[in-house]
């Protein structure tokens, strides 16, 4: 059985920082591709970050590129995302995504097989 699990989501102020923690279990992480996603109330959920199965290739949305970081231990089954100069509209929960094989190959159009339960950010002072 595979499963997602997120912490380290919270309540902080405009321009602070959060690290978000996704563990894996039931898969080699290592032959996945990962994102983080996010979902704000009454909105789509949407892909902000996301790493190849090699760590090799990120992506980021617009929205996030310069203040989010996606990086991946394989040998922890563990993805992170350093979430930094938060601003209020980053406010939504934030889940994991694991892209099992056959991996996409445009990590923009993942469609993760296994999810989370989410964390939720909120930032607001």
């Amino acid at each position: 059985q595979v499963q997602l699990v997120e912490s380290g989501g919270g309540l902080v102020q405009p321009g602070d920082s959060l690290k978000l923690t996704c563990v894996i279990s039931g898969i080699a992480l290592r032959t996945c591709g990962m994102g983080w996603f996010r979902q704000a109330p009454g909105k789509e959920r949407e892909l902000v970050a996301g790493i190849s199965w090699s760590g090799g290739v990120t992506y980021y949305a617009d929205s996030v590129k310069g203040r989010f970081t996606i990086s991946r231990v394989n040998l922890k089954n563990t993805v992170y995302l350093q979430m930094n100069s938060l601003k209020p509209e980053d406010t939504a929960v934030y889940y994991c995504g694991a892209d099992s094989p056959p991996v996409t190959i445009d990590i923009r159009n993942m469609n993760p097989d296994y999810w989370g339960q989410g964390t939720q950010v909120t930032v607001s002072s």
